[in-house]
């Protein structure tokens, strides 16, 4: 049993990377992503492609967010004692990362509750530095992880690895926007390369997760717990899968939009 629920682990973990990753991405490069439309003659002012950019990921961002949920759930009732002293030597990280993440959402939330280029710009700027935000933090506590727990996670170390994966969850944000935006002929080599950086982006996640794996089993909760969480959550994973499979199928180019041209999509946000 405790296999499975460190298996169950890994898989929320990468789902969360492989998946919320390029909403993150697509946050973070926000501003260049809306320059490069505008300059390459996509209609619109550069606003509109950046209200465009937000919509095209608007429907997978509450789905996405669900996997960190059940991450920090599973974390809590099957490794309490790692969970308290992952919060205790990662406490500036773990603020910096809750910060970021309610800044980015705030951003996706109220950009669009009142009228004017200049309010929808401020959010708009704010959803990309709560994005920057989530993915260095992110790499700071992987980093810190692998080494476990230093005394001072934002040395050089933790933000070289913090870079790198912002890098790749960047990388994944643009696969994800041309294949969201592209036209029937383009959705299937956008889809292959999109598969192609979700594979890059969970690499940051998998080197930590093997080094504590052995620091894992050895703090997993009693069996007679085990089998309790199993009993109720369990049943809840598949719901989890098809609600996924549900979006994505709802949500693919082509399906659900507005719009004018190729790039029509929904708009949530």
């Amino acid at each position: 049993m405790e296999i499975i629920w460190l298996a169950i682990l890994a898989a929320l973990l990468i789902g969360y990377f492989a998946l919320e990753g390029f909403d993150i991405g697509l946050g973070m490069l926000l501003p260049a992503l809306a320059r490069a439309r505008e300059r390459a003659g996509e209609p619109g002012t550069r606003q509109d492609q950046r209200d465009h950019l937000v919509a095209a990921m608007a429907p997978f961002v509450l789905a996405n967010e669900v996997w960190l949920v059940a991450v920090a759930g599973t974390l809590l009732g099957v490794y309490p004692v790692l969970d308290g002293r992952l919060f205790d030597g990662l406490y500036p990280v773990v603020v910096l990362l809750v910060t970021s993440w309610i800044l980015r959402d705030a951003g996706l939330w109220f950009r669009r509750r009142m009228d004017g280029g200049a309010w929808r710009a401020f959010w708009d700027a704010v959803l990309c530095a709560g994005s920057w935000g989530l993915a260095l933090s992110w790499g700071v506590a992987l980093a810190s992880v692998v080494r476990g727990l230093p005394g001072q996670p934002f040395d050089l170390a933790g933000l070289l690895y913090g870079l790198v994966v912002a890098a790749v969850l960047a990388a994944h944000g643009r696969a994800f926007a041309a294949w969201r935006l592209s036209g029937p002929r383009e959705t299937g080599r956008g889809g292959r390369r999109l598969a192609l950086t979700a594979a890059l982006a969970v690499l940051p996640v998998a080197v930590p997760l093997a080094v504590a794996a052995p620091s894992l089993l050895d703090h997993t909760v009693s069996s007679g717990t085990l089998n309790v969480l199993s009993i109720i959550t369990l049943p809840v994973l598949p719901i989890l899968v098809v609600a996924q499979v549900w979006v994505w199928r709802t949500f693919t180019p082509g399906r659900g939009v507005i719009g004018t041209g190729a790039a029509r999509v929904p708009s949530f946000f």
